[in-house]
């Protein structure tokens, strides 16, 4: 079966079972990678030190979140 066969058959399905199937194909696509979590977790680690000593200032919440 081709791709185009596929997705004419799954646009036949149900919406809630098609839901199923976007969201199996979606979730993998997004596989975690160990050596970017690995420069995120040291670089989130170099914020944080930097934070606690005084070399970087934090943005409050509120600000952050603010509806422009």
């Amino acid at each position: 079966m081709n791709s185009k066969e596929i997705l004419d058959e799954a646009m036949a399905l149900k919406p809630e079972e098609r839901f199923i199937i976007v969201e199996g194909l979606l979730k993998s696509l997004d596989e975690p990678d160990q050596k970017i979590d690995a420069i995120w977790a040291e670089e989130a680690g170099k914020r944080l030190k930097a934070y606690r000593n005084g070399r970087l200032e934090g943005i409050p919440m509120e600000e952050v979140f603010k509806v422009q």
